[in-house]
């Protein structure tokens, strides 16, 4: 049998380019990824089947339905005699929650069958069915910190310090499809200029401390947290209960939401914060730890 993690993905940033012509957005946004994962292995076997287990496994829907599966058959059309098996996913992390659960779990399925086929992890075809399986698989697949842009093909590995946070889910699912409507980009429609372009975000270099780098997130967004707010807006308390906490340096909501991350200075004064806010929300999904 054989394991992988599926991390949590971060978005630090996200800016909202454009909407292209075929109704795909353009996306700049800078990942990390977080010390909390779903966990999937493989039993290698005849057929290709999936069974969820865990505390969260009951939020997956249909099984024929999950990532997990659609990879592997794309990957299974590409690749002659694709060795498969018995899937078995542990979900811990919340689902439609802004923090690519599903996109990870994917990333994690061809991980495995990369190993049990001997592939690369840069064969192309694997590269392909990332890209075909969800925007945010590619990135997910590399689990690295990095600037995202395109519909999240294009990909520039970040050198990022460890990042003490703390991430907070509601437990109330927001579908990414709403949160694009709800921002209202006709097809073809640019929300930035050429000038803006060319002022590109300067990241801080190798070696660069977390004060560093949250003064330069800080000057930065993420164009999603106003319109998920107006679909939940149970995301502005979440931001405020983060915003209110001992020594956090920045909230900011993750992807299409609803999770939110606050920034801390160390992780003693994360975990402080997680404990506070989980006493005070006890049903909410609260995670300390750190992003890299």
């Amino acid at each position: 049998m054989l394991m992988e993690e599926a991390r949590a993905k971060v978005n630090l940033t996200l800016r909202v380019v454009g909407r292209r012509v075929d109704g795909y957005h353009d996306l700049e946004s800078l990942v990390a990824f977080a010390d909390c994962a779903d966990r999937l292995s493989l039993t290698p076997g005849s057929g290709l089947n999936l069974k969820t287990i865990g505390p969260l496994a009951g939020a997956c829907g249909e099984v024929a339905d999950n990532l997990v599966l659609k990879a592997a058959r794309l990957l299974g059309e590409r690749v002659p005699d694709l060795k498969v098996g018995d899937f078995t996913l542990d979900k811990v992390l919340p689902v439609a929650a802004g923090i690519g659960g599903g996109s990870a779990d994917a990333a994690a399925a061809l991980r495995l069958l990369a190993q049990t086929n001997g592939l690369s992890i840069e064969d192309s075809r694997l590269i392909e069915v990332s890209r075909l399986t969800g925007a945010d698989v590619p990135v997910c697949l590399a689990s690295h910190a990095c600037v995202m842009t395109g519909v999240g093909e294009t990909l520039l590995p970040v050198s990022l310090p460890k990042i003490p946070c703390v991430l907070v889910n509601p437990r109330i699912p927001v579908a990414t499809k709403d949160v694009f409507g709800a921002l209202g980009l006709r097809n073809g429609e640019l929300l930035v200029g050429a000038s803006d372009i060319l002022q590109a975000t300067a990241w801080p270099e190798q070696g660069a401390s977390v004060e560093d780098w949250v003064e330069v997130l800080a000057a930065n967004s993420n164009d999603l947290e106003a319109p998920a707010t107006r679909i939940q807006p149970v995301i502005g308390e979440v931001l405020s209960a983060l915003s209110a906490t001992n020594g956090a340096w920045l909230a900011r909501m993750s992807g299409s939401g609803a999770t939110c991350f606050a920034i801390f200075e160390n992780t003693a004064e994360a975990q402080r914060a997680a404990q506070k806010i989980q006493l005070d929300h006890p049903l909410w999904w609260v995670h300390a730890g750190v992003l890299s």
